[in-house]
């Protein structure tokens, strides 16, 4: 499947300049509890981004192997977004909850924005 392995690395890509861009406001701006809940909410989002990956990897070759297929690991996702707004609300002055929020739904954006800019260079 290079399909989409090619498209988790440039979805780990947009995360990572994601990642450097919240470091750069962290470190230049005054709102040092919002980038640090987004930079908090997008780590955790990468690692739930890397399980989907790998659990897809693994439902793609127990498919094509004709074996019974587990699940895609939504528990252990919502149970690591669970863990992040935990750290956040355990550490108010550090961390604002609503971008530890906003950075967990990192990997879905950045995952339909990839999707959307792939499918209108297709059709040209």
């Amino acid at each position: 499947m290079p399909d989409f392995r090619e498209m988790y690395n440039r979805q780990r890509k947009w995360m990572f300049y994601l990642l450097s861009i919240y470091v750069l406001g962290w470190g230049f701006t005054t709102y040092k509890t919002a980038f640090l809940g987004l930079i908090l909410g997008t780590c955790f989002s990468f690692i739930m981004l890397w399980m989907l990956v790998r659990k897809t990897e693994k439902f793609d070759k127990a498919v094509s192997a004709g074996k019974k297929v587990k699940s895609l690991g939504s528990l252990q996702r919502m149970a690591i977004a669970a863990i992040a707004v935990m750290i956040a609300l355990e550490y108010p002055d550090y961390f604002q909850i609503v971008s530890v929020v906003l950075g967990l739904m990192t990997s879905y954006i950045v995952i339909m924005i990839d999707y959307f800019y792939h499918a209108l260079h297709a059709q040209k």
